[in-house]
């Protein structure tokens, strides 16, 4: 007699936990509708902060564009004075960095925003890109005297 009424017990606290823990349909929909709203605000946010590190990403390369023209107008007046054959070289190589950082300022006023995963890719080789066009033009203001 005890088995029976503690099996009856259980079966009955299984079966009130069971419908006490359902949810009805439109409970259900109530929470979806909360999770596509939640689902919506964070896609919109991360648009947000996507668009504003391309924006930012967009002024910081400009100014260094820009300081790269500014070097390249300064080592132009510097070299006025060297011989002409150290003259022709430099100026060689000035307009092979004048020319890629041109190509460098045209290839971001290009890009357009097709997402966070293509701007990842493309900012780590634009970083990359303009990083190596920084040393090269560090290398063209050390002089080599020998």
């Amino acid at each position: 007699m005890k088995n029976s009424i503690l099996v009856l017990a259980a079966c009955t606290f299984i079966v009130g936990a069971m419908i006490t823990g359902c949810n009805t349909p439109s409970q259900k929909v109530e929470n979806a509708q909360a999770n596509v709203v939640a689902a919506n605000n964070d896609l919109d946010q991360a648009n947000r902060e996507y668009l504003a590190d391309v924006a930012s990403y967009r002024k910081e390369t400009a100014e260094r564009i820009a300081a790269n023209e500014e070097s390249i107008k300064e080592f132009n007046a510097r070299i006025e004075h060297d011989k002409k054959s150290v003259k022709a070289d430099y100026k060689k190589r000035i307009a092979d960095l004048q020319q890629k950082n041109n190509e460098m300022k045209l290839k971001m006023d290009n890009y357009k925003e097709e997402g966070k995963d293509k701007w990842t890719i493309f900012k780590a080789e634009f970083t990359h890109d303009m990083d190596e066009m920084g040393k090269a033009f560090k290398d063209l203001t050390v002089k080599n005297v020998k």
